[in-house]
């Protein structure tokens, strides 16, 4: 090998030397972020499962018009455990979380648990009522008005959930998808409390 191409090889492993540390510097920054966007979305299911630092605050007065055509106050649902979930039906996280939901309802609703699964959808009320025919969900639904979301400081993240005790109270707020298994052990504790 001629010393001019061992001179270029050796200026290209000396160069070679600080990209492997940038290259390991970044990939520690994307891990770091990755970690940090992991915590974020699983401390508030931790938080509901486990019952870890919520006593409320007051959930706003609002009313809801169900796809049935029935107006119900919230305070009207005082005395259960409440699931407020504002979706659509183009997301699909809503629709991945939704069975889930059911499923829960199903086995909760005797023992003072409901949802309200609050439709952001711009689409007629039909439109939505027959989605949830086709996905055999049979949990309350209600079409949105503006000043519901803003009441709970604005929904601009769908799936958002909120689990709300018997007093009314916002207990705990989940943005993302809500896992089933973290809604049941969170309704069991709430439903617990109020005994």
């Amino acid at each position: 090998m001629s010393q001019e191409r061992r001179d270029r090889r050796a200026a290209r492993e000396g160069g070679a030397a600080p990209r492997r540390k940038l290259f390991r510097w970044l990939e520690a920054v994307l891990w770091i972020g990755v970690l940090a966007l992991f915590v974020v979305r699983v401390t508030p299911q931790l938080r509901a499962a486990v019952g870890w630092g919520s006593k409320g605050t007051d959930a706003p007065a609002v009313t809801f018009r169900m796809l049935d055509g029935r107006v119900v106050p919230l305070r009207d649902l005082r005395g259960q455990v409440v699931l407020l979930n504002f979706w659509a039906t183009w997301c699909p996280p809503c629709r991945a979380e939704m069975p889930g939901f059911q499923k829960v309802y199903e086995s909760k609703q005797g023992e003072g648990f409901t949802v309200v699964g609050v439709s952001m959808d711009d689409a007629s009320p039909e439109h939505v009522a027959a989605f949830l025919r086709d996905h055999a969900i049979t949990y309350p639904v209600a079409m949105a008005s503006p000043e519901i979301p803003a009441s709970f400081g604005g929904v601009n993240t769908f799936p958002t959930s909120f689990l709300l005790d018997r007093q009314g109270r916002v207990r705990y707020t989940v943005r993302g998808i809500f896992a089933s298994v973290t809604l049941r052990a969170a309704v069991d504790r709430l439903l617990a409390e109020g005994r």
